[in-house]
């Protein structure tokens, strides 16, 4: 029997540690200024809108709507090669951060910008490393 690869695991750092700790728990984590401002995606050290460095995590809600999508249907690492076509988007979150997340669907038709799309909840989420959608 031939074993299927692991999927790669994203590079840990102090910017995006909690981030990934709390995708582990079923959290999708998102940082604000601690002073005000919106909500940002991807982890960073420094607010892009206030400059500030005091920064706190807030747990999103996981749900939006896709902004974008891609259908891959040529992955790049063995351990997707079962899963075509695997589907890549831009969700716009309700808390208004965007983000690069994969939809999971029985039905890749049913991938359409404008879809309502939720984060996958656990034990399901725990498969993927980093934050996954199902259609809403």
């Amino acid at each position: 029997m031939i074993e299927k690869p692991d999927y790669p695991q994203p590079f840990e750092d102090e910017d995006n540690a909690a981030f990934l700790a709390g995708w582990r728990e079923g959290k999708l984590l998102l940082q604000r200024s601690r002073e005000g401002g919106p909500a940002f995606f991807y982890p960073r050290p420094i607010c892009p809108y206030t400059g500030s460095t005091d920064l706190i995590w807030t747990e999103a809600s996981g749900r939006g709507e896709i902004v974008s999508f891609s259908l891959i249907t040529r992955p790049n690492h063995p351990s997707f090669n079962e899963e075509v076509p695997i589907i890549l988007a831009e969700i716009a979150l309700e808390e208004g951060a965007s983000l690069l997340g994969r939809v999971i669907t029985a039905d890749p038709a049913a991938v359409k910008s404008r879809a309502k799309v939720e984060t996958l909840p656990l034990p399901e989420a725990a498969r993927y490393p980093l934050p996954t959608f199902r259609i809403a």
